[in-house]
């Protein structure tokens, strides 16, 4: 049998026992053509205009959505979420490339900005709505909430037990555009609330961690 014949049928069955594709080394996390696949995280820490620019000014993340979730009505708005009747949080979805910044460093940002010993909401934001909860999608984030929330038991840093659920992931609902960056909110009123939500938030993490 000539050489370039027999070449050519070793390639075909190659083909077909890989199903048609030669390339190789592209892992359960990579494209064909090797390029890492964003993951997605979701964190309840109270407001979420306060949660979203510590994880949108980390290297490594895509994009950060404000939004409700963990509740039993479908497309919730944001009145509906904010009297507390829906069942839902406040929340933020990131979009991240893990091959930038992990899962694990996100959880550190996560617990590096709420109080975790906090059951009844977020400094200023009282009710449910604003109760803390790492929603896991997969069960390797399930591992790493659960070992980063004991790490945190263990540190002797809160002088009072940590309530911050662990709970799977239920369906996210991105908040209006009008709730997505609350610096276009036109009402000063609001704004000035907003800001001293923070402010107090600011105070608190600096008492815990020290200055930023």
């Amino acid at each position: 049998m000539p050489r370039v014949l027999r070449v050519a049928l070793i390639s075909i069955a190659i083909l077909m026992l890989t199903g048609g594709s030669l390339s190789a080394g592209a892992g359960p996390d990579a494209t064909a053509s090797g390029e890492v696949q964003n993951e997605t995280a979701i964190f309840a820490g109270g407001l979420f205009w306060a949660m979203k620019p510590p994880f949108e000014n980390l290297p490594g993340v895509i994009e950060v959505i404000n939004g409700y979730s963990g509740g039993n009505k479908d497309n919730p708005t944001f009145q509906e979420v904010a009297t507390g009747g829906t069942g839902h949080v406040q929340a933020v979805k990131i979009i991240y490339n893990p091959a930038k910044v992990t899962y694990s460093e996100l959880l550190d940002v996560f617990w590096r900005n709420i109080d975790p010993t906090d059951g009844g909401g977020q400094f200023s934001e009282r009710g449910d709505q604003y109760r803390t909860v790492i929603f896991y999608l997969d069960e390797g984030q399930k591992t790493l909430a659960e070992g980063s929330k004991a790490e945190m038991e263990k540190s002797g840093r809160f002088d009072k037990p940590i309530v911050t659920e662990i709970a799977a992931a239920a369906t996210f609902y991105k908040a209006e555009e009008s709730q997505q960056n609350y610096n276009k909110i036109p009402s000063r009123r609001y704004k000035f609330y907003i800001e001293k939500s923070i402010t107090l938030r600011d105070q608190y993490l600096e008492k815990v961690w020290g200055k930023k």
